[in-house]
């Protein structure tokens, strides 16, 4: 088994090791995507991520690393009753709230799916940067348009954009 702290050890990771390579490579390129989407915000206490939201609009979230050395991410909102975090557990390589019985296999699943249930307690995330690129927007309203049967190599646009949009295919 390969674990995050041999591969990373200059940055004195939180991550648990892994139980297998597929474990391994998900949560790597999760954390990548997550890096690239503007709402991860690393190592944040919950006390600044509840600080950030307080004044929100309800369902706005934001993703951080948690704190327990078996938990990776944590998800902070504004709830009705004010900011919440809940754990993302990561159990037989699928992500879940702490608590659900829903499981994805992709923690962007789990957000999309969170976001467009009838309950609707995720509505937008927080992001570092509020204005977004135009090439960002595009994205984004590329695979909305396109909804669930998404198949970006049937999109007529150029390889390096088939690229950008293979590189995060979520409506986030």
């Amino acid at each position: 088994p390969r674990s995050c702290q041999t591969s990373r050890q200059e940055s004195q990771t939180h991550f648990r090791p892994f139980k297998n390579e597929r474990d391994f490579k998900t949560i790597t390129q999760t954390t990548s995507m997550l890096e690239n989407s503007g709402f991860y915000w690393g190592p944040m206490t919950v006390e600044e991520a509840h600080h950030k939201l307080k004044n929100e609009t309800l369902g706005t979230f934001l993703i951080r690393d948690s704190r327990q050395k078996d938990v990776f991410f944590t998800l902070s909102y504004r709830a009705q009753t004010g900011p919440i975090s809940i754990r993302i557990n990561y159990q037989a390589s699928c992500f879940s709230l702490s608590g659900s019985k829903e499981s994805f296999d992709s923690l962007f699943k789990l957000l999309e799916y969170y976001i467009t249930s009838p309950k609707k307690s995720l509505t937008r995330p927080y992001r570092k940067v509020q204005v977004q690129s135009l090439q960002e927007l595009c994205r984004r309203r590329i695979v909305e348009t396109c909804g669930e049967d998404l198949d970006i190599d049937r999109i007529p646009v150029n390889p390096i954009l088939k690229d950008f949009l293979h590189s995060f295919p979520y409506r986030l």
